[in-house]
């Protein structure tokens, strides 16, 4: 009886048992509940047992139904990972590779990689988009890119798959002359409000009405990571940078770093991740090119 079990079986019974009621599941499996009833009653005729505990208003799994839940979705989880990896294969090389990078990933790793495609792939077309926050994430999931590469933005889409590529070191700063880089020691949160701080932008809509390291009334928002640089050598605020972009210029006394008081929002780095829709991963050349930013990093 049990080398009949179906994907389909272990789907609707996965289902049922997220969304709490067989009506429920049918909802997100897009299945009348009769059908969805009828395709559990056969699961648990083929196991031989009960998976649900019928007596009440709502469903509930039983204890053999929780036991079997979690390798029920290992097994699904490995179907899926099997036909990815067979679409992928079909696919064979990428006739184009497009790719959305943080702006926070460092840039001479990211020009170590793509020297690199360069040479592997001579033929394959590299298109990169650098942006920040949700507007790396914005072309993913519009099907305009294949692979994103997110640090400053700290949470990974549903759907998505993550792999951990690195860790970039961040820090506060401001210029030498600015009012803060007059304060020794630690700089308290209530001091650092009373200035302007300058924020890195998103240019999608995907964070709005969100701040991720906001401490001060006084913000001023640029899109560009540039142009903030370029604003904090000039004393027109403060505010964090990754290490690698501002390191000269702590060195040279061009900018100054800030022992800002400890805040969650405003930690000592970004953990950089390359992400892509589960039901779309890269190809061989996207593949290869994700090692490369590990191995660049």
């Amino acid at each position: 009886m049990l080398d009949g079990l179906s994907m389909d079986q272990l789907r609707t019974f996965i289902a049922a048992a997220d969304e709490g009621s067989f009506s429920a599941a049918g909802r997100k499996l897009r299945r009348a509940q009769s059908v969805v009833s009828h395709t559990l009653a056969n699961l648990e005729l083929q196991v031989g047992f009960a998976l649900f505990d019928r007596s009440s208003r709502y469903p509930r799994l039983t204890e053999a139904g929780r036991a079997l839940l979690e390798d029920a979705r290992h097994a699904a989880g490995s179907m899926d990972a099997f036909k990815a990896r067979a679409r992928m294969l079909a696919e064979g090389l990428e006739p184009e590779l497009s790719v959305a990078v943080d702006v926070m990933y460092p840039i001479a790793h990211l020009t170590a990689a793509v020297q690199a495609f360069h040479c592997q792939f001579p033929a394959t077309p590299l298109r990169l988009y650098v942006e920040a926050l949700g507007a790396v994430v914005q072309p993913l999931l519009d099907g305009q890119c294949r692979i994103a590469v997110i640090g400053s933005l700290p949470e990974v889409p549903p759907g998505c798959v993550s792999e951990h590529l690195c860790g970039v070191p961040s820090v506060v700063v401001a210029a030498p002359e600015h009012p803060l880089a007059q304060i020794e020691g630690t700089v308290m949160r209530a001091q650092a409000a009373q200035h302007v701080q300058l924020v890195l932008s998103d240019r999608s809509a995907r964070t709005a009405g969100r701040n991720y390291g906001v401490l001060s009334p006084h913000v001023w928002r640029l899109a560009d990571l540039g142009a903030k640089h370029a604003f904090l050598r000039a004393g027109l605020g403060w505010g964090g940078m990754p290490l690698h972009m501002v390191e000269q210029d702590i060195a040279s006394g061009a900018l100054v770093r800030l022992e800002l008081e400890t805040h969650p929002l405003l930690g000592t780095g970004f953990s950089m991740h390359a992400i892509f829709m589960k039901e779309q991963p890269p190809g061989p050349a996207g593949r290869w090119f994700i090692d490369q930013l590990k191995c660049a990093a």
